[in-house]
């Protein structure tokens, strides 16, 4: 084997400039694309900030070399007497157990730092492989101090084997798995990618030759040679001057210590010859008293010298005999090789002999089981088709008790006021519309979207866009109006404050360190929703004072309904109820079908939308569940009450863009509305009037009766609002 370039120099270059920076750019590229894990910039290894960004805010790679330092990356450097800046690890029991040559010299000073691993850890270690373990134990002495950033928080030592954690920090790959959480922000760990980057900084750290180090006085006396080596563990190391004198890579220490000249080694003659290096190994060869002849496994007895061995083999009377003996062998060794397949053959059969025996009587089982199930739904088709029967003889009594009541004339005349229809449509959004906010007292209409906009519309008079409010730097989620004024929430974190009267902005708060995602008022305070939050504000002027901060939730709180005693908050399959003086919770709703997305209140009831299609509702008074509604195909985004002495009507929108319309006298949908072209988000009511807003950038307005009868004509014709929004009036063209 060739051996590395040797060169007379204390300074060394890192890895190469242009290889470590692409290696950078792909571990970073790596990392954004994992879910969880923070998006970071392509790092540029000049740069010790930008590579804080890709691996971690306290694990930045050491700052590059010259030039001509970057391109010398594979070269060995010989120590200098001064090298005492070093950091070891614990020795690995290897080359038959010979430690490296030479005595102890107390004037070598080191700064040694063992790998640090918790008693606790230690079980976990069967994880690993024996050849891990190996590399963990093998002495490392580093020519020089290296780079605090180039060390695990965790075992407080240079990396082996960087791993980036789906929290973005970087640990060696046995820290990431043997730990719970980081110590930098007590996330979970799980180990993402390895740390190309810093695998290779790490590669062009300097090392002694591990046949240039002994243990320091301290760990051969039976003492901690340094304050950070682990009791019980073999002591640490420093640099033995009558050892190899080289530096070398760390990435290339395999290559130099496989052919070193002071690699200990033995006789390969006798193991009872003294220990040699391999520089002296030859010589001693010439004159090694322990030579045996070739043939010895034959029975030839001759031990002796190299001069007694070359005269041995001319009389020696099994060297005549050596093409004979070396044929035997080669037959008997392909004997034992035929042997050997034939046995592992033979175990192979029986392997699949016994998997085919437990396939059989899985087949058996399952055969068996099969006749049980068709037995069991045999016997419950026989009892739903009876049941069915009955039902059916119900329908048909039901079906002539109601053709004799028309028959009589006793269910009166069609009611128009019953059927909602669409009035008109508000364009103007350039993005998907979130939420929406009636003014009543001014016939305005407030909307939010995703363009970060807030749309103010006249719903009485003009039907135009009378101003857009901006303000947020994210998309607008949640709106809620308090006396003259208007709050809103937004993807940014914030609630902006708005005067209805001049539609100026008059205060900006940083309420959340998550999304905005809902808002409600009542009692002089705003209860604004979040991420396992719900906050409480006193509304003073313009202001708001945080009061109290109600915690306890498993999940986003996307829906908050106040009524006059109560709070209402939804979040993934629970209902909270708080009493809203208190601010304490006084009761629990447990729902299905994943979060909930809205949740309106009745004089009588709970009413709530979730994730997966479904309407619960419960008693107000029992709290009992009384009736889930079916229909909607997608998500339940918001729901709204219509009111009066005679009915209730409670309205629902889902992702599957449509609109129904539910009696609460008999728990059925009277109306399905398809107007929108994407997913309808919001509702809102006012004076018998319906408001939707949907994916598709639009906000319709919706009343029941005739269409004369509301603010609308049919025959209108198309109001442009300036570029800003318009009006389109529905009719026969739709």
């Amino acid at each position: 084997m060739q051996r590395p370039l040797l060169v007379k120099t204390r300074r060394h270059a890192t890895s190469d400039t242009d290889a470590r920076a692409a290696a950078a750019a792909a571990t970073a590229a790596a990392t954004a694309a994992v879910p969880g894990c923070p998006s970071t910039p392509t790092p540029d290894p000049t740069s010790g900030s930008k590579m804080d960004a890709a691996f971690g805010p306290t694990f930045s790679a050491v700052a590059p070399g010259t030039k001509a330092e970057a391109s010398s990356t594979y070269k060995q450097h010989r120590r200098t007497p001064s090298s005492s800046s070093t950091l070891t690890y614990s020795p690995r029991d290897d080359d038959d157990g010979m430690p490296p040559i030479g005595t102890p010299r107390r004037s070598d000073s080191a700064i040694s730092v063992r790998s640090l691993h918790s008693e606790s850890n230690m079980s976990l270690r069967s994880t690993f492989s024996l050849h891990e373990e190996e590399e963990d134990t093998e002495p490392q002495v580093f020519a020089e101090q290296p780079s605090v950033k180039l060390c695990c928080q965790l075992c407080c030592n240079v990396f082996k084997d960087p791993v980036i954690t789906t929290c973005g920090h970087t640990f060696c790959r046995r820290c990431a798995l043997t730990s719970d959480k980081c110590p930098v922000d007590a996330a979970k760990l799980t180990v993402v990618v390895n740390n190309i980057a810093v695998a290779e900084q790490i590669g062009e750290l300097f090392i002694h030759c591990k046949y240039g180090c002994r243990a320091t006085a301290s760990a051969a006396g039976g003492a901690a040679a340094s304050t950070s080596t682990v009791a019980g563990k073999p002591g640490a190391f420093e640099v033995d001057p009558l050892g190899c004198p080289f530096t070398i890579k760390l990435s290339a220490r395999k290559e130099h210590e496989a052919s070193c000249d002071y690699r200990p080694v033995r006789c390969p003659n006798n193991p009872s010859c003294p220990p040699l290096l391999t520089m002296n190994l030859e010589a001693h060869l010439k004159e090694c008293e322990h030579i045996k002849c070739p043939h010895s496994k034959y029975g030839c007895t001759f031990i002796g010298n190299q001069d007694t061995y070359e005269t041995h083999l001319e009389v020696c009377k099994f060297e005549g005999l050596k093409e004979f003996l070396q044929q035997t062998d080669d037959r008997f060794h392909e004997m034992q090789l035929t042997l050997a397949q034939k046995d592992q053959d033979i175990a192979f059969l029986r392997s699949m002999l016994g998997k085919l025996s437990e396939k059989l009587d899985q087949l058996e089982k399952n055969l068996e089981l099969k006749f049980d199930v068709l037995d069991e739904n045999q016997s419950k088709l026989s009892e739903d088709l009876m049941e069915f029967r009955r039902d059916a003889s119900m329908l048909n009594d039901e079906l002539s008790h109601i053709n004799a009541r028309l028959n009589m004339g006793i269910l009166g005349s069609y009611d128009p006021q019953q059927i909602f229809k669409c009035k008109g449509t508000f364009v103007g959004h350039q993005g998907p519309v979130w939420c929406l906010c009636v003014y009543s007292t001014g016939d305005l209409l407030f909307s939010g979207s995703s363009d970060k906009t807030i749309k103010v519309w006249d719903t009485c008079t003009t039907y135009k866009c009378q101003k857009t409010l901006e303000g947020h730097d994210g998309i607008v989620l949640a709106l809620c109006i308090q006396g003259n004024k208007l709050y809103s929430g937004s993807a940014d974190c914030t609630i902006i404050v708005w005067d209805i009267q001049t539609l100026q902005k008059v205060n900006t708060i940083r309420a959340h360190d998550n999304p905005v995602c809902t808002l409600v008022s009542s009692h002089n305070m705003l209860f604004s929703g979040s991420l396992k939050a719900i906050k409480v504000w006193d509304i003073v002027g313009t202001e708001l004072k945080l009061k109290k901060e109600l915690t306890g939730l498993n999940h986003w709180v996307r829906a908050l309904v106040a009524s006059q005693n109560h709070l209402y908050s939804g979040s993934y399959q629970t209902i909270k109820i708080w009493d809203i003086r208190s601010l304490d919770c006084v009761h629990v709703l447990q729902t299905s079908g994943g979060s909930v997305y809205s949740i309106a209140v009745t004089n009588h009831h709970i009413v709530c939308g979730t994730y997966e299609n479904l309407i619960h509702v419960w008693d107000i008074e029992s709290k009992e569940q009384v009736r889930t509604l079916t229909g909607h195909v997608g998500t339940v985004y918001a729901l709204a009450v219509i009111s009066t002495p005679d009915q209730t009507k409670v309205f629902s929108a889902s992702y599957d863009r449509s609109l129904r319309v539910w009696s609460m006298d008999n728990m059925i949908c009277t109306q399905t509305l398809l107007r929108h072209q994407g997913s309808v988000t919001a509702l809102a009511v006012s004076r018998g009037r319906l408001f939707s807003g949907a994916v598709d950038s639009t906000v319709k307005s919706s009343a029941g009766g005739c269409p004369e009868e509301e603010g609308l004509s049919l025959n209108a014709p198309f109001q442009p609002l300036d570029g800003s929004g318009h009006v389109d009036v529905d009719g026969r063209r739709r």
